[in-house]
């Protein structure tokens, strides 16, 4: 039986574990995560936590609508047992929200939804092989690009400061990205922050030779799989290798411990061919989009 549980009734014990153990476990769902990132957060929950369904929501108009929050990937059921049947937590979704966006997890299936869902891609790097033959992968312009960074004697630093990503991220990629607003940043301070002491998380920045910031990137590690949530370039010179740098670096430390490089996904061509020049896949996932608002208000969501 799937019962709606609010936040502040929700065993924050059990839903946890059922997070940790279940076949689809991802960062993002941690209780501790979701109080960060969402104004809201309620959950399904199937019997005694055997699985769960976190959501995030809002309320405009008088209308209570789920909606996906900035510097999450990944939702969804999670479940601790194999043959789940996941449909009824969409059913219930369907039959209780007027209006739905929210993102899947890689490993959830869509069935009987297709209409009610937008297919994505992710790209992943497998980890199986040590860090040379994964080198070996490597596309041409992708090692042209560590041949001009060690011209230019770029270097690495881990553990920089949280807000000189973020004011490097905010100056480049944030200036195209006009709807992520000051809030949002605060938000992605303290969820770094946080990651950071919880021991999930780590930044690594890269620095040329004059010592000026040139590409920085955060890194959130889960299980075997770590995953670029957020990263910059310095949109003055992107000639420099600094992006391709950032990443083979990530990947040479990493893979001693990780199994899975996770580039945070793009549905864009451009962007997932570039991840692609890694040697990575593509992983097909879902967003549920549905949208029955009043009219007016559906023309304005769309």
């Amino acid at each position: 039986m799937i019962q709606y549980k609010k936040r502040k009734n929700l065993d924050l014990f059990k839903y946890d574990n059922c997070i940790q153990n279940s076949l689809e476990s991802r960062v993002y769902a941690f209780s501790w995560y979701l109080d960060i990132v969402a104004d809201n957060w309620d959950v399904l929950v199937l019997n005694d936590y055997a699985a769960v369904m976190p959501i995030i929501w809002r309320k405009k108009f008088g209308i209570k609508y789920i909606y996906p929050p900035f510097w999450l990937l990944e939702l969804g059921v999670f479940s601790v047992e194999e043959k789940t049947d996941i449909q009824p937590f969409f059913y219930y979704l369907k039959d209780n929200f007027r209006f739905i966006e929210t993102p899947l997890n890689t490993d959830i299936k869509v069935e009987n939804l297709e209409k009610y869902s937008l297919s994505k891609k992710m790209q992943v790097l497998p980890l199986t092989e040590d860090y040379n033959s994964v080198f070996k992968n490597y596309r041409k312009d992708r090692r042209k690009d560590l041949t001009k960074a060690k011209k230019l004697d770029l270097v690495e630093r881990w553990n920089d400061k949280p807000s000189t990503l973020i004011t490097l991220f905010k100056n480049n990629v944030g200036k195209r990205t006009p709807y992520i607003i000051d809030k949002d940043y605060d938000v992605l301070l303290k969820l770094i922050e946080t990651c950071i002491d919880k021991r999930v998380g780590e930044i690594m920045s890269i620095y040329n030779k004059e010592g000026k910031i040139v590409a920085s990137g955060f890194f959130l590690k889960h299980k075997k799989i770590v995953t670029i949530l957020v990263s910059s370039t310095d949109f003055k010179d992107r000639k420099n290798g600094a992006n391709t740098f950032l990443i083979d670096r990530a990947i040479y430390k990493y893979e001693k411990n990780f199994s899975v490089f996770n580039f945070g996904g793009s549905s864009m061509e451009s962007i997932a061919k570039y991840f692609l020049s890694f040697g990575a896949n593509t992983l097909n996932y879902h967003q549920i989009k549905y949208n029955k608002l009043p009219f007016l208000l559906r023309l304005f969501k769309k």
